[in-house]
């Protein structure tokens, strides 16, 4: 479990470890890599939850193409 934490309602609270999002979140990111890096925001079909979380931990980003929106890994250097 992580050491993070949220604020809820004013009090401090553990975020919770799920493995589901984890392993469904792994899933997406494999899905984002072997699809160039990136895919139309409006075509992946995981739920708000999934993607949330690999913004909170930045291993994904949303790009605003001046067309529409993709979530694309975040580059490393």
């Amino acid at each position: 479990m992580s050491n993070s934490w949220q604020q809820l309602g004013g009090q401090r609270m553990p975020k919770v470890f799920d493995p589901y999002v984890e392993r469904t979140a792994a899933r997406l990111l494999r899905s984002l890599k072997g699809s160039g890096g990136a895919i139309p925001l409006h075509q992946i079909q995981f739920s708000n939850t999934i993607i949330q979380y690999l913004l909170d931990k930045k291993k994904a980003q949303i790009k605003n193409t001046g067309h529409g929106f993709l979530l694309a890994v975040v580059e490393k250097f």
